[in-house]
C-alpha cells in the first residue's frame, strides 16, 4: 500500500531573512506574465519600507525550511478595506493548495485586523489565480480606476 505524505506546509510571518524569497517567488510570475513596474520594485526590494511600514502584513508557506509561497496585505485609502497583493508560490509548490492555505490565512490575519472586505487587483490571463480567488470567496467587481498598468479585473470578498 502506498502511503501518501501529509501536507507539511507551515504559514509563517514575515522575518528581514526571508525577504529574499519573497522578491524571488513575486519577481518569477510577475516577469513570466508581464514586466516589473516600480511600484514592483520597491515593494519587493524594501519591503519594510513599502508594505509592513504602512500597516501590511507579509506571509509565507514553507516547507522543511524552503520557502514556497508568500502573500501580502496592505490596507486601502478606505477604512476597513484591505488589499490583497504580492501573491505568488514557487514553480516546485505550485497545484498542491499552497495558493489557497495563504488565501484563507491571510483573509483570517484581514478579520483579524477588523477588516470588512479584501480587494485585490489582477489580470484575467492569469487563469489559475482567478480561479483561486472564486474558490476563495472573491466576487469580481467593477473595476473603478486602477493605479496598476497590467491590471483588467477587481475581485472583491465581504469578512
Amino acid at each position: 500500500m502506498n502511503s501518501i505524505a501529509m501536507n507539511t506546509i507551515t504559514i509563517i510571518d514575515y522575518r528581514p531573512e526571508l525577504q529574499p524569497d519573497f522578491e524571488r517567488i513575486n519577481k518569477a510570475w510577475v516577469e513570466q506574465y508581464f514586466s516589473l513596474e516600480p511600484f514592483d520594485i520597491a515593494q519587493l526590494e524594501n519591503p519594510e519600507a513599502n508594505i509592513l511600514d504602512k500597516g501590511g502584513h507579509i506571509i509565507f508557506a514553507q516547507e522543511q525550511g524552503q520557502v514556497l509561497g508568500t502573500v501580502s496585505l496592505i490596507p486601502s485609502k478606505e477604512p476597513g478595506i484591505f488589499e490583497m497583493i504580492k501573491m505568488g508560490v514557487a514553480l516546485e509548490g505550485q497545484g498542491r493548495g499552497i495558493g489557497f492555505q495563504l488565501g484563507k490565512a491571510i483573509l483570517d490575519k484581514a478579520k483579524a485586523l477588523g477588516a470588512q472586505k479584501v480587494i485585490l487587483y489582477s489580470n484575467t490571463k492569469l487563469a489559475a489565480a482567478l480561479h483561486l480567488y472564486k474558490k476563495l470567496g472573491f466576487m469580481e467587481v467593477d473595476m473603478g480606476c486602477s493605479q496598476y498598468g497590467r491590471c483588467n479585473i477587481k475581485m472583491e470578498i465581504s469578512l
